[in-house]
C-alpha cells in the first residue's frame, strides 16, 4: 500500500510540474498573441504536444485562459508586488513598487510586456469570465497601490495626496512605459518613466536629489513619416 501511495504522489507531482510548465508557456504566448489567440491547438503546437494531452489538463479554451491568467498573476505577484511588500512601509514602499514594475518590463518577464496591460486592452470590450478575471486583477492591484500610498500618508509621507488618485496616476505611468517600450524597444523609455515617477513622488517630500529626467532622444526619421518626406 505504501508503494502504491508513493507512486500516486509521484504521478500527482509530475502532473503538477507539467501543468506549471504548460501555463508558463501559455502566459508568454498570450502576452504576445493575446488571450483570444490562446487555444488548445495553438498551445499544443507551441509545446509540441498533442491536443489530447492538453485536454487532460484543461477541458476548454476558457478554462485554459483563466488558468493562464492565474499563472500570470502569480508571476506578477512574485516579480512586482512581493519586492514592494518587502520594502520599508511608506514612501520607500511606493518607490519600490514603481521600480519593480519597470524592472519586470525591462527584464521582459513576459515577452509581450505587461501581461495584464495587454489583456485589459484586448478583453475590455469582450464581456465574460475572462474579462471579469482581468478586471478583478486590476481592482486588486489598484487596491494594493492605494494601500501603499495610504500607509505612506500615515507615516508622514505624500501628505495631501489622495491615495486613489495618486494610484491612478502611477498606473498611468506604468501603462505609458509598457506601451512605449513595447513599441520602440528603447530602454530609454523605461529610464524616463522611472525618472518621472521618482520626481513626482520625491517632490512631495521636498527633496532636491530626485533623479533628473533623461535628455530626450532625437528620433530618427522613418520612411513614410512627415520628417522623411521629400521637400
Amino acid at each position: 500500500m505504501e508503494e502504491v501511495a508513493r507512486r500516486q504522489r509521484r504521478v500527482r507531482a509530475d502532473g503538477a510540474r507539467t501543468r506549471a510548465a504548460i501555463l508558463r508557456t501559455a502566459a508568454a504566448l498570450a502576452s504576445v498573441e493575446g488571450l483570444e489567440g490562446l487555444t488548445i491547438g495553438r498551445l499544443a503546437a507551441a509545446l509540441s504536444m498533442s491536443k489530447s494531452g492538453l485536454y487532460a489538463h484543461f477541458g476548454s479554451k476558457i478554462e485554459l485562459q483563466l488558468a493562464t491568467i492565474g499563472e500570470a498573476a502569480r508571476v506578477f505577484e512574485a516579480e512586482v508586488v512581493a519586492p514592494a511588500r518587502a520594502a520599508q512601509p511608506g514612501l520607500p514602499q511606493v518607490l519600490a513598487l514603481c521600480d519593480a514594475y519597470i524592472t519586470h518590463l525591462r527584464a521582459r518577464i513576459f515577452p509581450g510586456g505587461c501581461f495584464f496591460a495587454t489583456a485589459a486592452l484586448e478583453m475590455g470590450s469582450r464581456p465574460g469570465p475572462v474579462r471579469d478575471r482581468i478586471a478583478e486583477f486590476q481592482r486588486d492591484f489598484m487596491a494594493i497601490t492605494s494601500g501603499f500610498v495610504r500607509t505612506a500618508h500615515e507615516n508622514g509621507d505624500l501628505l495631501g495626496e489622495d491615495p486613489a488618485a495618486l494610484s491612478f496616476e502611477i498606473n498611468g505611468q506604468f501603462l505609458a512605459a509598457n506601451a512605449g517600450f513595447n513599441l520602440t524597444g528603447d530602454p530609454g523609455v523605461l529610464d524616463l518613466a522611472t525618472a518621472i515617477l521618482h520626481r513626482r513622488l520625491d517632490a512631495r517630500q521636498g527633496r532636491h536629489d530626485a533623479p533628473q529626467l533623461p535628455n530626450a532622444r532625437q528620433p530618427m526619421p522613418r520612411s513614410g513619416s512627415p520628417s522623411a518626406a521629400p521637400a
